[in-house]
């Protein structure tokens, strides 16, 4: 409380001292200047004084000879919050400006990206398979659909959803490949049982698997991010002021007018103890901000590396292509092998016992050439999304902390740092006294200007928070690579309500953490970049065999 009576003090001296305090001169002094800006805030002049009149009606200004009446001062009141209100929006528009127009421009890109990925495969293997592609078409528009869900927000899982679309392919395949055999649904069953082991399609499946997984994670979770990022930005912008902080607001902004001194401008040191005070739960609401911005940047870090989302569509075609390719060449070693496991099939009615491979298979595809990546939505890269991004959330870190120093920069709002001996302290034009107080709602119990009571923390704030906390842990998950889901798991969140605004995805309660981890990968990334050797060793096939056994029991 001692700053609060040191502050007092000093403005009683500076009453006593202040010319034309309680009109010494006899002589009441003029209201022109005052009306005049009055006016201009567009208030009607009816009942306005033309000269300074006594103030005891006053509730927030100075009870001095005064230009205000009591109508006066309740429009300014209002006028003082509506211009805070439009001022925090104004200072915030970059931020929410940044996630807003990222966020299509990203999903925008995701989604493009995984058109022309489909339109591209759909292409190519109508123009190389013909008709054996377009009878079996359905395998591939499944996998599409699959990951276009996945991206939406699906309960998709990357790994079973891939491994399934394999086995599906192998099914068909084999069935093409040995044309001389009927196959019940029963045996395509336990031929799609000798995906893992036999590695028909070669290492493609497992590498596609390692890339698709954590490139998927990282633009989803990336997007989700940028989702919250715009909900959090827009929902804490929009202030609501406290009684304590509107009477604050009018004694800085417009009580001048009422001390006839309409063109002074508050002192900087002044406005930023009202505007800490105003905004003090929005202050705290910065830690769990800056961390947010942090794993948001670590995201990004994955969009640019080997997971790119864009690197791993653009060419899935060419790579599902040498897939088939891998089963076309190795076609009569894992039809042994299959022959061996589930048993001899029935012949085929009325067609050749011979082995007839379709010709279409022969035809092979040019490499990928990383360097005709073709730029796809809205004419840019991922490349160049990223680094856009990148320098708009460094930007945007530490600002709300920053918001209250943000306001009182602005020329319009306070006399400036060469102006502190000519400005409005909050009772006269002079420099203003008191220390400037720390960030956040705990550090204003002695706010000179604003009345903030520190044991109510702002409840929409703090979801907003609690929002930004589940969300930094879902990208620092994607940034390893693992995907996590987040369930509700509060019975509350079934009720009526309680006005609070929330949405699912943006203010949780409690939270059920459920992890799906990619494949693991070294730290040289040699699991996506380098081929597994191949191997013809019984003792290695038994021992692939018998770890994917394994591994296929853990996960079940």
């Amino acid at each position: 409380m001692v700053p609060r009576i040191g502050a007092l003090l000093w403005a009683l001296l500076e009453l006593l001292l202040s010319p034309g305090a309680g009109a010494a001169d006899g002589k009441a002094r003029s209201c022109g200047e005052v009306r005049q800006a009055y006016g201009a805030k567009g208030f009607s002049l009816a009942n306005i004084p033309f000269q300074e009149i006594a103030g005891e009606h006053l509730r927030i200004c100075p009870q001095e000879y005064t230009c205000c009446t009591s109508e006066m001062e309740d429009k300014l009141s209002q006028q003082s919050k509506l211009e805070f209100e439009n001022l925090v929006e104004e200072m915030s528009h970059f931020v929410r400006t940044t996630f807003v127009s990222r966020h299509k421009k990203f999903d925008e890109f995701f989604r493009e990206l995984l058109e022309n990925a489909e339109r591209s495969l759909n292409d190519m293997f109508v123009r190389t398979y013909g008709m054996l592609y377009m009878q079996n078409s359905e395998v591939f528009q499944e996998l599409f659909i699959e990951l276009k869900r996945y991206y939406t927000g699906g309960n998709v899982n990357l790994e079973e959803m891939l491994n399934d679309f394999w086995a599906r392919l192998l099914e068909r395949m084999f069935q093409l490949i040995n044309p001389q055999y009927h196959f019940s649904e029963d045996y395509l069953e336990c031929v799609s049982k000798y995906t893992d082991q036999l590695k028909p399609f070669g290492d493609v499946p497992r590498k596609l698997k390692v890339q698709v997984t954590r490139a998927f994670i990282a633009a989803r979770t990336f997007v989700q991010g940028l989702t919250v990022g715009r909900e959090v930005a827009n929902r804490v912008s929009k202030v609501s002021p406290t009684p304590g902080c509107i009477r604050a607001l009018m004694k800085m902004l417009y009580c001048p007018y009422c001390r006839g001194l309409p063109t002074v401008k508050p002192c900087d040191n002044y406005c930023l103890n009202v505007m800490k005070g105003c905004l003090a739960n929005q202050a705290d609401l910065d830690t769990e901000w800056n961390l947010f911005i942090d794993a948001m940047l670590l995201v990004a870090e994955r969009l640019e590396g080997p997971f790119n989302i864009e690197s791993v569509m653009d060419p899935i075609d060419v790579k599902i292509s040498e897939a088939i390719m891998n089963m076309q060449e190795n076609s009569m070693q894992v039809s042994a092998k299959v022959f061996q496991g589930c048993g001899q099939p029935k012949p085929a009615p009325g067609l050749r016992t011979s082995r007839s491979v379709p010709d279409h298979f022969n035809t092979r595809f040019r490499p990928y050439n990383p360097e005709e990546r073709p730029t796809t939505a809205a004419g840019t890269s991922l490349d160049r999304l990223v680094i856009d991004i990148k320098e708009k959330l460094k930007l945007s870190k530490k600002f709300w902390s920053a918001l209250p120093y943000t306001v009182c920069k602005k020329e319009s709002v306070t006399a400036g740092p060469s102006n502190e001996d000519d400005c409005w302290n909050g009772h006269a034009k002079a420099k203003y006294l008191p220390e400037i107080m720390n960030d956040g709602l705990t550090n204003q119990i002695n706010n000179p200007e604003v009345d903030v009571d520190i044991t109510r923390p702002d409840t929409y704030i703090r979801q907003q928070i609690m929002a930004l906390r589940v969300m930094t842990n879902k990208l620092r998950n994607a940034y390893n690579g693992n995907d996590v889901n987040f369930q509700d798991t509060s019975e509350e969140t079934s009720g009526s309500g309680s006005g609070s605004g929330c949405t699912d995805d943006i203010c949780p309660t409690e939270f059920e953490f459920i992890t799906t981890e990619a494949p693991l990968v070294d730290s040289d990334r040699r699991e996506v970049d380098s081929s597994a050797n191949r191997s013809s060793r019984p003792a290695f096939t038994w021992s692939v065999i018998c770890l994917a056994l394994l591994l296929q029991r853990q996960c079940r």
